[in-house]
């Protein structure tokens, strides 16, 4: 019993630790805000992380987008309600698929990046290089990774859910015969900019920040060997996709719950 208590404790204080390390890299971040001198640095990050996972955000809402006509189709067509078919996507996708969807595939691609390569740096010592050389890493390295994360995330989860509704109208309007003002007219009338744009806008914030901290933190803290960052890696997927799923609850709980 003793040992067990022991064990327990061991893992308990590796994880607060943990956690300490992580607050003391990312406020450490933060307090590097991009200067004109590391302006390029920030740029080639927001290529990296953004533009290239552009390709995938859109493939991934053209589809989801279609399934949900075909879905929402099916079912409201036994009422004879097929024009709400526009206002139940935009809802979905605004509200719920698109900041979580777009989080988790970001987590997928970028967050996965993210972590091998600051890994791989930890690993061939070029971060011990650098602070030798008087730089610091958290500036050179980690804050632009950050900074570039905040930002593309909620830009690729606008992306999602503009191509999600595209993607609906051509298969609920053009394929499925729905009536194109009342597809469109009933989703301009339904969906309100704070209650829906503005509070899923909100959600792709909150996870950006979580997901670019995990993958950041990963492979800074990841063990310098090739199965160290492997591992990094797998925990960065799976701690940013426990996490999104998880947080999300809560926030659609204080957001859209009845108290």
């Amino acid at each position: 019993m003793i040992r067990f208590l022991r064990v327990i404790g061991q893992l308990a204080l590796h994880r607060f630790a943990q956690i300490g390390r992580a607050s003391i890299m990312w406020f450490s971040a933060l307090n590097s805000l991009p200067r004109r001198a590391d302006f390029p640095l920030f740029v080639t990050q927001m290529y990296a992380i953004g533009v290239k996972s552009l390709v995938l955000i859109v493939l991934s809402a053209f589809s989801i987008g279609a399934v949900l006509a075909l879905q929402f189709y099916t079912q409201l067509a036994r009422f004879g309600a097929e024009t709400a078919v526009g206002v139940g996507v935009a809802m979905v996708l605004l509200r719920e698929l698109g900041p979580v969807v777009t989080a988790l595939l970001f987590a997928g691609r970028a967050g996965s990046a993210i972590t091998a390569e600051i890994g791989l740096m930890n690993a061939t010592d070029q971060l011990s290089s650098m602070e030798m050389m008087g730089v610091d890493p958290l500036k050179r390295i980690v804050a632009p990774r950050l900074w570039a994360g905040f930002l593309c995330l909620p830009m690729l989860a606008i992306v999602f859910s503009a191509v999600g509704i595209w993607s609906s109208a051509l298969v609920g309007v053009d394929w499925l015969g729905i009536e194109s003002v009342g597809f469109w007219a009933g989703m301009l009338d339904t969906v309100e900019i704070w209650e829906d744009i503005g509070k899923g806008s909100v959600k792709a914030v909150v996870f950006a920040i979580l997901v670019t901290w995990i993958a950041v933190f990963q492979g800074y803290d990841s063990e310098p060997t090739s199965e160290g960052i492997s591992s990094a890696t797998t925990r960065t997927v799976i701690y940013s996709s426990v996490a999104v799923l998880t947080l999300d609850f809560f926030l659609t709980l204080v957001m859209y719950g009845d108290f």
